[in-house]
């Protein structure tokens, strides 16, 4: 062994662990290209490689609650702005309890969470909607607390679609004008303490990352940081 061959070698995500925040992080971190544009949707870094926890949070539990396929986006979109509105899923497993006095929603806390995943055809991925992802959400008993915690993936979400929009912008400012106005009634979601802050980078991936910025300087010239980065210590609520 030359002592360098364990470094390239990463395993790719394990769907059956969605919430291995720590795997997911490893693997944006390299396979992200950081140092070029973080396109990542709504993870947060900084221009020292951390990530923002409650982004990663917020992205992973998307990715387990959506089968991939064309349709995909789309319903990330609607998960991730509904996350973006503070008070929006109270208010709906509110009105769903009001509804349902014998069947009320009780969160899963379980360590081996029972997730039904989204299947939808792409040609229905027009009309989803945020009251689909708030049905999404019900239907899985998501706690409120894990959606207040990926409030701030919903946040960078918003302004990704600021600077790079992929939706209607009338409908962005729509969004944008609710969430003002949620913020403003309901506050700052809490976060959950021990999966907030930002992740540091390992001895291990920075020793990854100087392979992976020698293979871009290969073939490019002075790659620069670029798209939707933090500085150091930078809120991302702000």
């Amino acid at each position: 062994e030359d002592g360098t061959t364990v470094l390239h070698v990463m395993r790719a995500l394990d769907p059956s662990l969605p919430f291995n925040l720590k795997q997911i992080a490893q693997y944006v971190l390299i396979f992200g290209w950081p140092r070029l544009e973080n396109t990542w949707q709504s993870i947060t870094f900084d221009f020292a490689y951390h990530m923002h926890w409650q982004t990663l949070f917020g992205f992973a539990l998307c990715w387990a609650l959506c089968a991939t396929s064309a349709a995909k986006p789309a319903v990330v979109r609607w998960l991730a702005l509904v996350m973006a509105q503070p008070g929006m899923y109270q208010e709906a497993v509110a009105s769903y309890n009001a509804a349902f006095l014998d069947q009320l929603m009780v969160a899963q806390y379980r360590s081996h969470l029972n997730l039904m995943q989204v299947h939808m055809p792409d040609e229905m991925a027009q009309n989803f909607s945020d009251d689909d992802a708030l049905c999404i959400l019900l239907h899985n008993r998501i706690p409120l607390d894990w959606v207040d915690h990926a409030y701030t993936y919903g946040v960078v979400y918003l302004e990704q679609q600021f600077h790079s929009p992929t939706m209607s912008m009338d409908i962005f400012h729509e969004i944008d004008d609710e969430h003002i106005q949620r913020l403003s009634h309901y506050g700052t979601p809490p976060a959950i303490s021990q999966w907030d802050g930002w992740r540091e980078i390992s001895e291990d991936d920075h020793y990854r990352l100087l392979f992976k910025h020698d293979e871009e300087r290969a073939l490019h010239d002075s790659p620069e940081a670029k798209g939707l980065y933090y500085y150091i210590g930078m809120d991302p609520n702000q």
